[in-house]
Order: structure tokens, then C-alpha cells, then sequence
């Protein structure tokens, strides 16, 4: 039974409340529990293949089972993160071939959305949207005028695609971000905003996470509908979002590293850092306790469906109670 196609462009997480799950660290789920070679990190090249394919579908089924065993939301996440021209052009992808594999990773996963119809748990479905240059650094920084050019094709094909929002993750300075924004505005779709800090909570920018975010709503007239933080420690952000200031209220999710390593040493490490799911659910729900806006919850590098289903564990206690 082939699940109806609604749109829940209105009613997403930050409109309608409600816990939703993400989920985990792809890449790092098909490297390292797979087995899976992936070239410059990217994920979307699995969709090409059958292995790939199937590897994909035990992935995201293990993450939504988390949110229909809760009966809570789940977002999938296309595996898009470095679906993009200068990152397929590496990989021997044209433009005609990316926008098409960008197509089917959206095609992939609402076929497994579909498996899930008549449970209780909503879905709904983000294109994934990641860094031009690396994740970690700043190689090449554009103006908000270069990124937006260099994002609308990704954007507008994943819009075109029947996406209910797109989602930029690791994001390292306001410009790109704001590039993304304006890409997604003209592709009239809903855009969610993550930024990645280092150790001190700064953006490799040199940016706040405050600063990043008036930044890019002072631009953007408010433009994302909301944001989020990604590939760090809860303990790497912790004193910056617990300072207090109305930008707080606009972080509406996480996906946090288990691992407390810098992202250097994550670039280094030749063995995955799980960390301790059960204390990361822990963190997650003294920061929800402190910024209730925080709605949306996943992982990033090194994490997977258990890391997940400790954070819905721990989150929960508190609804239920």
C-alpha cells in the first residue's frame, strides 16, 4: 500500500511541536559497519548501486523503527550531503547525472516511507544540502550572491523532487548559509539551517552561533525555519547556547557527535569513536530542558540508530512524566 502524498510544507516541526527523530552518522555507519568505500565521504553514490542501495534501506529503516516503536515523528534525510557540482565533478558526475541521483535518493527513501504507512509516527521527507568546500574548514569562501548560485541547482531539484524541506548541514560561515536561503526562498521551499562550531563553540568562521544566526536572518528577512547545530559535542556548544539571548530560541534541532574529538582529530582517527549513546541521550535532554524549542533531534559523525534510541529514551521520560 503506497502511502499518500501530502504536503507538509505548513506543518512542519517548529509549526506543529512534537518530538522528531533524525537520523544518525550516515557516512560513518556505511564505513565503518558496512564496509562501504566512500570517496570524499559521500554517500549519494550508494544510491547508483544495488549494495548500496540496500545498505541505505537497513540504515534508514533501523532510524524510523526507533520512531514508530515511540510513536513519534521521523525525518528522512536524503544521503545528498555532498551531492553538489564541485564535489560530483570529483566523483565523475556531470550535471545531468547528479540532479538525476539527487532525484532518486528522494525516490529511495519514500519508498521506505511508504513501508511505514498506517503506523502512528509522521514523516516527512528533507533534502540534504552540505558545504561546497570541506565540512570542518573554510578551503573557499563564497559571497551570499556565489553560494546561492552554487546551491540553486542542488536546491531546486530536490524542490522539484517533492521534498517537504531542505536542511544544510555543517555549515561553517553565515554567507554560504545565506547563499542557501535565498536558493531555497526562490525554490519556494521550506530551509532549515545547521551549523557545525568547533571545540570553543565557534564556527570556524570565527563566528558565534548567536552572531551566525542574526546574520543570516537580518539577511534572509528571518528566512530559515529554524536552525540547528551538527558534528559536535553537546560539551563543544554547551556554554554558548546556555548564555542566554532571544537567538536561542530560533535552534530548533540537534545532531550531535557522540565523540568529544576536536574535527581534526576526527579527520585523523583511523577507528570510529562511538562515545556513549546512553549519556548523549543524557545531554540531550538537559539541553531541551534549557531550550525547549529543541524539537528535532539526530546524530552526526559516529553515531547510529542506538545512539538515536537513547536520545528518544531519555527525551521521553520527561513527556511522559
Amino acid at each position: 500500500m503506497e502511502m499518500a502524498k501530502q504536503d507538509f510544507k505548513n506543518n512542519l516541526p517548529h509549526q506543529t511541536g512534537g518530538i522528531y527523530l533524525l537520523d544518525g552518522g550516515a557516512e560513518t555507519t556505511m564505513i565503518f559497519h558496512e564496509n562501504l568505500e566512500l570517496a570524499h565521504f559521500a554517500a549519494f553514490v550508494l544510491v547508483n548501486t544495488s549494495d548500496g542501495r540496500e545498505a541505505l534501506k537497513r540504515y534508514f529503516r533501523n532510524h524510523a523503527n526507533v520512531a514508530v516503536r515511540n510513536h513519534v515523528g521521523f525525518i528522512f534525510e536524503t544521503p545528498t550531503w555532498r551531492a553538489s557540482a564541485d564535489w560530483g565533478e570529483m566523483l565523475g558526475y556531470d550535471a545531468k547525472s547528479l540532479a538525476q541521483v539527487n532525484r532518486d535518493a528522494v525516490e529511495l527513501l519514500e519508498d521506505i516511507r511508504d513501508e511505514y504507512a498506517g503506523t502512528q509516527s509522521r514523516f516527512l521527507m528533507s533534502g540534504c544540502i552540505g558545504p561546497r568546500g570541506d565540512g570542518y574548514t573554510i578551503s573557499l569562501a563564497m559571497s551570499a550572491a556565489e553560494a546561492q548560485a552554487y546551491h540553486t541547482p542542488q536546491v531546486k531539484t530536490l524542490a522539484q523532487a517533492g521534498v517537504d524541506m531542505v536542511s544544510a548541514i555543517t555549515m561553517t560561515y553565515p554567507d554560504e548559509a545565506i547563499g542557501v536561503v535565498r536558493a531555497a526562498q526562490s525554490a519556494q521551499v521550506p530551509v532549515v539551517i545547521s551549523f557545525t562550531v568547533e571545540t570553543d563553540g565557534w564556527l570556524p568562521s570565527g563566528h558565534t552561533i548567536g552572531e551566525a544566526i542574526e546574520i543570516v536572518d537580518t539577511a534572509t528577512g528571518d528566512g530559515p525555519a529554524y536552525y540547528m547545530i551538527n558534528c559536535a559535542h553537546p560539551t563543544h556548544f554547551w556554554d554558548a547556547i546556555t548564555s542566554g539571548g532571544a537567538w536561542v530560541k530560533r535552534i530548533g534541532g540537534l545532531r550531535a557527535n557522540a565523540s568529544r574529538m576536536s574535527h581534526a582529530e576526527l579527520d585523523d582517527a583511523v577507528e570510529l569513536d562511538e562515545g556513549n549513546p546512553l549519556q548523549l541521550g543524557q545531554e540531550y535532554r538537559q539541553l531541551r530542558h534549557i531550550i525547549p524549542s529543541i524539537n528535532v533531534m539526530g546524530g552526526c559523525c559516529g553515531t547510529d540508530h542506538r545512539h538515536i534510541s537513547a536520545i528518544c529514551d531519555a527525551i521521553t521520560i520527561d513527556i511522559a512524566a
